[in-house]
């Protein structure tokens, strides 16, 4: 129970984390209302990229925990490795990042402009 609480408490931290990193960029950008729609479009690919990175580090975890298993049994082995849902999450998060490049370089073009102006 103490690791869920651990757990839990880490992703309260990096959600707080992900605020504060998109409010600090958001200062330094134009106050338009794109620059407001281009930082509430990357927080929300962080969130969701966060999110799902948690759900393959926990799919691991659950292979970990077969493997660690007394009752050790092939149909057991062919069950945690047929979990397809995880296959959808990386394509997922493969969407995510490449979602994040974009936006990243377009708040970068916008710091540029607004630090030249």
């Amino acid at each position: 129970m103490v690791t869920s609480e651990l757990e839990s408490l880490e992703r309260l931290e990096t959600v707080d984390e992900i605020g504060r990193c998109v409010d600090r960029l958001e200062a330094l950008l134009p106050k338009r209302e794109d620059t407001r729609v281009l930082v509430d479009f990357l927080e929300d690919d962080l969130r969701q990229g966060f999110e799902a990175v948690e759900e393959v580090e926990e799919h691991f975890r659950r292979i970990l925990e077969t493997l660690d298993s007394r009752k050790l049994s092939p149909a057991a082995l062919v069950e945690a490795g047929e979990d397809f849902r995880i296959l959808n999450r990386l394509d997922y998060l493969h969407v995510v990042v490449g979602q994040l490049r974009k936006r990243l370089s377009q708040a970068a073009g916008k710091l540029r402009s607004n630090v030249t102006t």
